[in-house]
């Protein structure tokens, strides 16, 4: 594989599991520095342990905007400069309209929209000096709306209009940003959400119908659509979010 972000200084987000430990090894593979940012703090070491580059490990909730805060200064040191930020950190939980509690519907805007923002503002200085880039992870749940997950996808689609306006104001700055819209991926997520491992595995069957090309996805097929985003060569891309979704977003809801 031709090496599309060698050398540069990126922080992945939600680097303990799924899409954003996928993201973060695969920089790690292409050489580039990676401060891996997660809760689990045994998760991050044992990415950081596997790798060949330079890797540096931050615990952090990002929903304490103090610990955001903490987290884009300690990272700049680390590595000494910024050229890419990966918000990949996200949480799914069940709700319709009526049974979605406001500390429900404010814990996930919190994770998944409120602190993507947030590091986002916090990293402009910095990536500003390097002319550097943001690819946001957000969902088939952004541009499409299903049942029962009534707050994730308003966070998704929130991820999606922040990263157009985003791609707009910072243009002049020189910084991309971009986003990923994945289908229903192999990880973590919906199990963090509370499916047990019965019920997962009757989902991804399920979803295996309702993806035209028949499968689901696996965190490395979207870690290289991010990789790509993030690297020179897709210098002329900014304000795209992207769908990796096995056509998932070209049916109905089933």
């Amino acid at each position: 594989m031709t090496q599309t972000v060698t050398g540069k200084r990126v922080i992945v987000t939600g680097a303990s599991n799924g899409i954003g430990r996928g993201t973060a090894e695969r920089f790690l593979q292409e050489g580039a520095s990676v401060v891996l940012v997660g809760r689990r703090d045994d998760a991050l070491r044992e990415v950081a342990s596997q790798a060949s580059a330079t890797a540096f490990v931050i615990a952090a909730d990002l929903s304490d905007e103090k610990q955001s805060e903490s987290c884009i200064a300690q990272a700049v040191e680390m590595m000494g400069g910024l050229d890419v930020l990966i918000n990949a950190a996200g949480i799914l939980k069940g709700g319709r309209i009526e049974d979605t509690t406001l500390g429900l519907w404010d814990e996930m805007m919190n994770i998944n929209l409120r602190s993507v923002f947030h590091l986002m503002k916090l990293a402009v200085p910095h990536l500003e000096k390097t002319k550097g880039n943001i690819v946001n992870v957000s969902s088939v749940t952004g541009p499409r709306s299903f049942p029962g997950v009534l707050a994730y996808c308003v966070s998704k689609a929130g991820v999606d209009q922040l990263t157009r306006c985003a791609a707009l104001e910072l243009a002049a700055k020189g910084i991309r940003v971009n986003a990923v819209n994945p289908g229903v991926v192999v990880t973590g997520l919906h199990r963090a959400g509370g499916m047990n491992d019965e019920a997962y595995a009757a989902f991804l069957e399920h979803s295996k119908t309702t993806h035209p090309l028949g499968r689901v996805g696996q965190a490395d097929e979207v870690a290289d659509l991010i990789s790509f985003l993030a690297s020179d060569r897709a210098g002329w891309i900014t304000g795209a979010t992207v769908s990796i979704d096995g056509g998932r977003a070209l049916t109905c809801a089933r």
